[in-house]
């Protein structure tokens, strides 16, 4: 079986909600990253066969298969096909995988895998409230109900059963989050992001035309962040722990990586950046949800030969300071590994680009660095988790 390599990462920096963003249709602001891929690569665009793309939010500008759309608002030719994928918050996780198993199988050699979401312009829950509005009824069926005993999925209600579950104080969630910006203060200053980070003109103006201003550094980092600002910040339900500051941020972006074979690389002359070692995907208990990350990790690494400490640097995505704080305790993993360069709390979780926008943060942080092997993780709506080992090359 053939191998899969990565030859170009980019991401756009994160839109906050409203924000340098909004006025980007995300068909548009998706087609920015394919057709930065292609010249980031030198690449013929008619040489890419397909376009596997993530996307939560799957309505309104965001419908109809968003990827489709992308490649025909892009310099691709319409022979380049496109196809649109919701693992929630790990589809574009799910586009890298399903673009290395083409690859790898030989069925095609040059595939993008890349996400986008505008929380602006779609909002979060927007096809099950517009739904339900419509009198067009929810997702959990009688059967999933019975089976559940009436729970409610929710992964607000997830995280706080995490923390619990962990034995997480509220000051060591703060504590992180605040961590989460100081990173990313840290990197943005030292221009830790400034190869991965595709510059867009911001749009503005009521036929949302480009501005000469460019769009280049994450709007959601908090530069002036204490951890009494932190603290302060009122928790989502009484009792709980959990906050808007502990929590990751609502986010406009959209990000991608081209996938290549054996063959790929000799027909682009290419370098490759990494080598995809190992995939993973796993379901959990929906209720809790956000758990899942640490089942799949321990898959991973035993299907692939490795312990944690083999591992040089972890993504693990900050839905909420929960999640990596409790796959760190139960993995017995190094702390100082993590999200070196800031996560979602700082950063932005744009839903559906989050896979990809992992994905190429991780692979510039391994380059910098002069790491060799990359972990990347996400929750996911329903109980599911997806891991991506990845060896820079």
């Amino acid at each position: 079986m053939s191998e899969a390599f990565i030859v170009a990462a980019t991401r756009t920096a994160g839109g906050r909600r409203a924000g340098r963003l909004s006025g980007w249709h995300p068909v548009d602001l998706a087609a920015q990253v394919l057709n930065a891929l292609v010249e980031r690569a030198d690449a013929d665009p008619a040489l890419i066969e397909d376009v596997f793309m993530g996307s939560v939010s799957q309505v309104g500008e965001q419908s109809t298969n968003v990827a489709r759309n992308a490649v025909l608002a892009s310099r691709l030719p319409e022979s380049v096909p496109g196809t649109s994928i919701d693992r929630q918050c790990g589809s574009s996780q799910q586009a890298v995988h399903f673009a290395a198993q083409a690859v790898m199988s030989g069925a095609m050699d040059i595939v993008i895998a890349a996400g986008v979401e505008s929380m602006t312009r779609v909002p979060m829950f927007s096809p099950s409230a517009l739904a339900h509005k419509a009198g067009l009824g929810v997702y959990q069926s009688p059967a999933i109900d019975k089976r559940y005993n009436y729970a409610a999925f929710s992964q607000f209600k997830g995280a706080e059963m995490l923390a619990k579950k962990y034995g997480l104080s509220k000051e060591a969630l703060d504590r992180y989050a605040l961590q989460s910006h100081q990173r990313a203060v840290a990197a943005t200053e030292d221009g830790a992001f400034k190869d991965e980070i595709l510059p867009v003109p911001v749009r503005g103006g009521p036929g949302g035309e480009p501005t000469c201003e460019m769009h280049t550094a994450d709007e959601g980092i908090r530069f002036d962040a204490t951890l009494e600002s932190v603290q302060g910040v009122k928790l989502l339900q009484e009792g709980g722990v959990i906050t808007a500051a502990n929590a990751s941020q609502i986010c406009d972006g959209a990000s991608g990586v081209l996938v290549v074979n054996e063959r790929g690389l000799k027909t682009l002359n290419a370098k490759p950046l990494a080598r995809i070692h190992h995939m993973t995907v796993i379901g959990h208990d929906p209720v809790i949800m956000l758990e899942a990350p640490i089942l799949a990790t321990e898959r991973a690494l035993r299907k692939a030969g490795m312990n944690i400490a083999d591992i040089d640097l972890y993504e693990v995505n900050e839905a909420f300071a929960s999640v990596p704080l409790a796959w760190l305790k139960a993995l017995g993993a190094d702390a100082d590994r993590i999200n070196v360069n800031g996560g979602a709390i700082a950063l932005g979780h744009p839903l559906g680009a989050s896979g990809t926008k992992l994905m190429t943060t991780l692979i510039h942080a391994l380059g910098q660095r002069g790491k060799r092997y990359g972990l990347q993780t996400m929750c996911e709506g329903g109980g599911m988790a997806n891991v991506t080992l990845i060896e820079r090359l």
